[in-house]
């Protein structure tokens, strides 16, 4: 690493094959602090409802950033060209900036939900302030999940502890050990309720796969204190142990502003799920790794997720975005994550495909060319919802329709 005078890093430096230095410098290295503009903007809103006389329209100025302004901003700010090369992402993954500007923002979100739920509770507001502050509230403390995903790879106690913690904040404390051991191993097939199906609608999915991922990461949490020697119901329990957290603090909430607080905490935390399924519909629809003949799927490459690699929203997101990379290198942490030219691309960042997804027609209509393509135009190689595999096989089966 070359470090200023003040002991600042400047660029990372890496060997090539040939012997010679390679120099980096992460451009983006200060960057990753737009993740702290929503916050701010949740926060700034709750101010202005006071400063403008408790006027509620204020509340609405979240909901607006999120599907408004941060798509029109990813269109205007354009695509991400930064690449960090191979020989310095030692030097990158050992610098503890990139973990450490992670932690302030768990906490931040904390924030928000609690000033979030106290605001609900003191406040008397219209059905659809209400609305727009769940709806808001919601989705944003849902995006913890990104930052307990980064963590959550990792093996080092800190973090690990750190992802715990943010996942209680919408009790979600199966989150990891299902992504890690669940996810991961079965992505882009069938058998994955994270993975979604070509023709599938956002609505069916987020069904199967929030019970479904709960499901699993019970198992994976049982199977793992097995090989401890461990019963399910134990205080070891790293699932238990989140899922006792989000019980204090909601406990707290009402003990603090009543039962009727649970009426905004209960559908604020399934918000914060459904942001989970947002993003897991749309990293896989319809993509499909090969099984080989010995029953095994193959290996996960970056043609298994699709990517975007919009500026803007990847900053907020710390590299999500880039997940085709991630899959194929899981253990990579996000400042080294990279794009490549040939990787299946959606049409827009994920808020822009969320607000896609919700209008399913309107989706399948953007989105299942795109699949086909991907596919060569061989409808066998798409990972298809079974309610919908008739209607697309006649769609799009060519030559599969005429030989039955």
């Amino acid at each position: 690493m070359i470090l200023d005078n003040k002991g600042n890093i400047m660029a990372f430096t890496g060997t090539s094959e040939d012997g010679s230095t390679v120099t980096y410098k992460d451009h983006k290295r200060y960057w990753y602090l737009f993740a702290y503009v929503s916050p701010v903007i949740y926060l700034t809103s709750f101010w202005a409802y006071f400063a403008f006389g408790n006027n509620p329209l204020v509340t609405l100025i979240p909901i607006i950033w999120l599907f408004g302004v941060t798509p029109i901003i990813d269109i205007l700010v354009g695509e991400d060209p930064h690449n960090p090369p191979e020989e310095v992402m030692p030097a990158m993954m050992k610098d503890d900036y990139y973990r450490f500007s992670i932690y302030p923002h768990i906490l931040t979100i904390f924030t928000v939900f609690v000033v979030t739920v106290w605001f609900v509770g003191t406040q008397s507001l219209p059905w659809w302030s209400y609305l727009a502050l769940l709806i808001s509230g919601g989705l944003g403390s849902g995006g913890v999940l990104t930052l307990t995903h980064e963590l959550g790879h990792k093996a080092n106690k800190s973090d690990q502890l750190m992802a715990k913690l943010g996942n209680s904040i919408i009790g979600y404390g199966h989150f990891c050990i299902e992504h890690n051991r669940g996810h991961h191993v079965m992505v882009s097939t069938p058998e994955d309720p994270a993975s979604a199906r070509m023709g599938e609608s956002i609505y069916r999915f987020a069904v199967r796969e929030i019970s479904g991922t709960f499901a699993r990461g019970w198992l994976h949490e049982r199977e793992r204190l097995e090989k401890l020697g461990y019963g399910f119901w134990t205080w070891r329990n790293d699932v238990l142990q989140s899922y006792a957290l989000t019980l204090a603090i909601v406990a707290v909430c009402v003990a603090a502003l009543g039962p009727l607080i649970l009426l905004f905490i209960i559908p604020h935390h399934m918000l914060g799920w459904y942001a989970l399924t947002q993003a897991n519909y749309v990293e896989h629809y319809g993509l499909l790794r090969e099984k080989k003949p010995n029953g095994k799927y193959e290996r996960t490459q970056p043609r298994h997720s699709w990517n975007t690699n919009l500026m803007f929203s990847n900053m907020q997101l710390f590299h999500l975005q880039r997940h085709s990379d991630h899959h194929a290198n899981p253990l990579r942490p996000y400042q080294v994550l990279r794009n490549f030219d040939d990787l299946p691309t959606l049409p827009a960042g994920y808020l822009g495909c969320y607000t896609l997804a919700v209008i399913p027609p309107l989706w399948y209509k953007v989105m299942d060319k795109r699949v086909m393509d991907w596919a060569g135009g061989d409808i066998t190689k798409v990972n298809l919802d079974p309610k919908s595999k008739a209607r697309l096989i006649r769609k799009y089966g060519g030559r599969l329709v005429a030989a039955e």
